[in-house]
């Protein structure tokens, strides 16, 4: 059921004040979600090239991982993974992207160390420790990406579903309600207007008789 607004001059101004509050918000989205959708798109981009590079750490990875088992031998490959116990630390920072917060994933820098000593390791081996810290480099890339891509993606939405309530809810709305108080002012004008010409109509008129009456 519509609100029902009293028909006043006050209430038509408050409605015109809300209307062109209602077209500025709807023009400052629509500018943000346009400005996301490009930044979406951007990342898109970022999106498949951190695919593909993940899919060449993939293959060199495991390839160097084949070669090692192959020269070094399985047993001591598999020996020396043992060693890596330490975890990874990744560096998070959230960042204001159009008042969305995003999550900005850091690398993680490998420290030159290697868990497990390199005399007696065949080289092999170590080009495969080598391809799978690229690997997990890759993965978190892909990780990170994919998570900015996800909330802009969310806020695009969103920001769509308020311009759509703004643009086809409340101005239409609040359009409705000015056209009806106008029209109930605009026919109170038109009333007042045929009332004071019927008064001036019968002034005169008094006037008339009144003159005729002196002259006679």
């Amino acid at each position: 059921m519509a609100e029902q607004i009293a028909p006043t001059r006050s209430n038509l101004l408050q409605r015109r004040d809300q209307l062109k509050l209602a077209n500025r918000g709807a023009d400052l989205l629509k500018r943000k979600r346009d400005a996301l959708i490009a930044e979406f798109f951007s990342l898109v981009k970022e999106s498949l090239a951190a695919r593909e590079a993940l899919n060449a750490a993939t293959q060199e990875a495991y390839f160097s991982l084949f070669l090692a088992k192959a020269w070094d031998g399985p047993e001591a490959v598999e020996s020396l993974s043992l060693a890596e116990r330490g975890s990874l630390e990744v560096e998070i920072q959230i960042q204001n992207l159009f008042g969305v917060k995003v999550p900005q994933v850091q690398a993680p820098e490998f420290s030159s160390q290697l868990p497990f000593s390199p005399i007696g390791a065949g080289a092999r081996t170590l080009d495969s420790v080598t391809q799978f810290r690229k690997l997990t480099e890759a993965l978190i890339q892909v990780a990170a990406t994919e998570t900015r891509l996800r909330k802009v993606g969310e806020e695009i939405k969103k920001t769509s579903r308020r311009v759509n309530a703004l643009e086809q809810i409340v101005i239409p709305g609040v359009n409705s309600q000015i056209r009806s108080i106008r029209d109930v002012l605009d026919q109170r004008a038109l009333e007042e207007v045929t009332v004071l010409k019927r008064i001036k109509a019968k002034l005169e008129a008094r006037q008339e008789e009144n003159v005729e009456a002196t002259q006679e």
